[in-house]
């Protein structure tokens, strides 16, 4: 009979992303991650090739989170209303995950076909209200835009650069208001 596992792929996927936030990319090592989980480094080689293959996970998790919080924010809400909670989820994951946030927009994110296809399902509560508003052909650009601003603003904030007063949640709220009107007139 074989022994059974000491570790499971969901176990390691929580223990990196606890490592990721407590203490950047740059400590989510392999070894790292086998303390974390009770096991040594060549066991965590079974379940994933490498740092590579365990980072593609964990952004492929990291975006089906944020998937699911803006479909969740935008149940049973019109397309307008259903934008407007999800720019705020969006900020929510951002400020409540930041160095998991930083990974799924950082220059180097990960590229294949499964970390593509979890990007896709991740906006597509996003781009299902865009097109209820704007149209099917104007909810990729309607979508570029809006996350340009959100990614613009979060990653400003979670840097911790507003710093010349003011309320920056109504500023946010202010920001998402004359997007989403550019975005639902057609002047955005």
């Amino acid at each position: 009979m074989p022994a059974p596992a000491k570790t499971s792929d969901a176990a390691i996927l929580v223990a990196a992303r606890r490592i990721l936030e407590a203490h950047g990319l740059g400590a989510l090592t392999m070894q790292a991650v086998a303390d974390a989980v009770g096991v040594r480094p060549p066991s965590l080689y079974k379940r994933f090739e490498g740092r590579e293959a365990l980072l593609a996970a964990l952004e492929s998790d990291t975006l089906a989170r944020l998937g699911a919080m803006l479909g969740e924010a935008a149940l049973g809400r019109a397309p307008l209303a259903a934008l407007e909670a999800q720019a705020h989820a969006f900020r929510r994951f951002a400020r409540e995950n930041p160095h998991a946030y930083a990974q799924i927009y950082a220059p180097e994110a990960t590229r294949g076909v499964e970390v593509d296809a979890a990007r896709r399902d991740a906006v597509a509560p996003a781009l299902e209200a865009l097109a209820a508003l704007v149209g099917a052909g104007r909810a990729l650009a309607a979508a570029r835009t809006l996350t340009a601003y959100l990614h613009g603003f979060v990653s400003i904030e979670n840097a911790g650069l507003f710093r010349l007063g003011g309320d920056v949640d109504e500023a946010f709220r202010a920001g998402i208001e004359l997007i989403l009107r550019g975005i639902e007139t057609g002047d955005a």
